[in-house]
């Protein structure tokens, strides 16, 4: 996950000391939000703030872009990919899912081509190596 930082506001010059920056935390993972803000809790200058509260800047999880290495897969195959990577046949995965083996078969084909993979382990495979699942 890559972490940005934008400013919402500019401090202007005037000559006093300057203030801590102010930073707030908007990441929809509350665990990597808190292990964010745990790895900031003490550094110099910086004083992080409660959500609600104004703040200079905050870091935010960077949208993804679709990129090569983002096969942005819809919610469904996130689930059969899963299920794969457990080891799950087309049976099982349409048992679990609530839907026909045919259908698990077309999410699975569809995973396999979003993927460049030759076959379902390379697929997940592939998808743990891009961080779309993590084994």
């Amino acid at each position: 996950m890559t972490i940005v930082l934008s400013r919402d506001r500019t401090q202007t010059g005037t000559g006093l000391p300057q203030q801590p920056l102010r930073i707030g935390v908007r990441i929809g993972d509350p665990v990597l939000s808190a292990r964010i803000a745990a790895a900031l809790t003490g550094v110099a200058g910086l004083v992080l703030t409660a959500e609600g509260e104004d703040a200079d800047a905050y870091l935010s999880a960077a949208p993804r872009t679709g990129g090569a290495d983002d096969p942005a897969l819809t919610p469904r195959e996130r689930e059969v990919l899963r299920l794969m990577a457990e080891g799950a046949s087309n049976k099982s995965i349409a048992r679990a899912l609530g839907i026909s083996v045919h259908t698990a078969k077309f999410h699975v084909r569809s995973l396999i081509d979003k993927l460049d993979a030759t076959g379902r382990t390379d697929a997940v495979t592939h998808a743990a190596r891009i961080g779309v699942i993590h084994l």
